[in-house]
């Protein structure tokens, strides 16, 4: 028996129509209006870990591991594991450090690439 644990690279949230459609929280989706330098709250279902030095994308998810292209570079401030009934949840804040467009080539690899 092991501790499952889960380790992300990037940030990848729900569209904000499945929180409007009632299927999610508001904490689950990315904000109809992402904002430079604005910190929001976000919400994981099981244990995740993510890296705090750094800024790391944010994307959108359509389930299954379906990822869009980043829309913002984010730094992850803080995150915290909990448990609700049986089920386990990674809840946290980050900060928007930069919005991107669908065609910015903002990262290299995992780093932010040097202008």
């Amino acid at each position: 028996m092991g501790i499952k644990v889960e380790f992300n690279p990037d940030l990848a949230l729900r569209d904000i129509s499945e929180y409007e459609q009632g299927r999610r929280k508001i904490e689950e989706c990315i904000p109809k209006q992402l904002a430079e330098n604005k910190v929001y709250d976000f919400l994981k279902k099981d244990q995740r870990l993510y890296w705090l030095h750094g800024e790391l994308p944010l994307r959108e998810t359509k389930g299954g591991e379906v990822l869009t292209r980043p829309k913002a570079s984010v730094q992850i401030l803080e995150f915290t594991h909990y448990k609700s009934g049986q089920e386990l949840y990674t809840k946290g804040r980050y900060k928007v450090v930069k919005i991107l467009d669908e065609q910015d080539d903002y990262f290299d690899g995992y780093e932010v690439k040097k202008s």
